[in-house]
């Protein structure tokens, strides 16, 4: 069977597109929520720090130099019942100053959310660090791949070269080591989510670990949107022997299958929820170690202590690359297993061996 990587290459920039409109929508969902006072300030300790870098932001912070801070603004988006206020994050000047549009007068709390001081419900729709990032990725995906198939029209017949030379490997790696063992001769049709998903997560990942990086595999949105849409494509395109097994198991007692029936339709749900959760918190958690040991130096104050922690902190970011291409290839792998459970065929050998026993 003909696999056509050009082709391929093609259906994985559309497919690019709609992952970033739908994780778009997740990131307002989760930003959409009714603003309140904070009754006290608390201060900022290293768990506020640790939990500011690895989460979201409405500007994009890269390093600091003393006090002078290089950052880049973002778009701010708010909707009210007084209508629509777009400014630049810069406007807030790192939390210090309050901006005022209309009747709306915005604050920036030291947890990066923006409220409004008179109490109003407003919804924060903007881009956010990890919206940017998001994409970020997209370009550079979409750069990578028309490129790659740019090549292989230029070179039809000739030995792969650069970027082609580098990821055909991959590609054939996820087609006949994922795709083709746990799918079965269905798989083709199912190859430009499964490597959308699996350059999607991987290059947000390594992303992720560069200095400023935003950690977009490790926010809960990004997640979820691509496990509902494994659960919708796996639904989709399931066949009755996948529903006859989940509703009424064949060759199992109908007392038992009061019990079963209703467990089986709960795995439907709690197996793209254990997808969501797994890459959120292996990603969430390297990132965590790591700043915690860089925290330590600052906690200690002490150069014995600086001297151990930096080879520790080296180790734990080479350790986060391989696991940056680890959870990629578990996701896709898991979702690669689940979409074979859907579209496996009846075996009636099987039928007649359980009902021989």
């Amino acid at each position: 069977m003909k696999f056509n990587i050009n082709k391929l290459s093609q259906k994985l920039s559309k497919t690019f597109f709609l992952a970033l409109f739908a994780t778009f929508f997740a990131f307002n969902l989760a930003n959409a929520q009714d603003k309140k006072p904070e009754e006290t300030k608390k201060e900022e300790n290293i768990g506020d720090i640790i939990l500011h870098h690895v989460g979201d932001s409405h500007e994009w912070h890269f390093f600091s130099i003393g006090e002078t801070h290089i950052t880049l603004p973002l778009p701010v988006i708010l909707y009210s019942d007084n209508g629509l206020d777009v400014f630049s994050s810069s406007a807030f000047h790192h939390g210090k100053e309050n901006v005022t549009k209309g009747a709306n007068t915005y604050q920036l709390d030291s947890h990066d959310h923006i409220k409004e001081l008179s109490g109003k419900k407003i919804y924060d729709i903007s881009i956010t660090k990890n919206v940017a990032s998001l994409f970020l990725s997209i370009i550079l995906l979409v750069f990578v791949f028309t490129s790659v198939a740019g090549a292989y029209k230029k070179n039809q017949g000739q030995a792969p070269k650069g970027m082609q030379s580098f990821f055909e490997p991959i590609v054939v790696f996820v087609r006949d080591e994922i795709a083709k063992k746990n799918i079965g001769p269905k798989y083709e049709r199912y190859m430009p989510y499964l490597l959308t998903l699996f350059f999607f997560i991987w290059f947000n990942n390594m992303l992720g670990l560069m200095p400023g990086g935003a950690n977009v595999s490790g926010n809960i949105a990004v997640t979820m949107v691509l496990s509902v849409l494994t659960l919708i494509i796996t639904l989709i395109t399931s066949n009755k022997n996948y529903w006859s097994h989940i509703l009424a198991m064949p060759g199992v007692p109908k007392p038992i299958l009061l019990i079963l029936t209703p467990v089986e339709l709960l795995g439907i749900f709690t197996k793209p929820f254990s997808l969501m959760i797994r890459l959120f918190a292996n990603i969430t958690a390297g990132h965590i170690v790591i700043l915690s040991f860089i925290c330590l130096i600052f906690i200690f104050k002490n150069a014995v202590v600086g001297a151990a922690v930096v080879p520790l902190v080296v180790a734990m970011n080479c350790l986060e690359i391989f696991v940056a291409l680890l959870q990629a290839y578990v996701f896709t792998l898991l979702t690669a297993l689940y979409f074979g459970s859907a579209v496996e065929e009846h075996h009636h050998e099987d039928e007649k061996h359980s009902v021989a026993h």
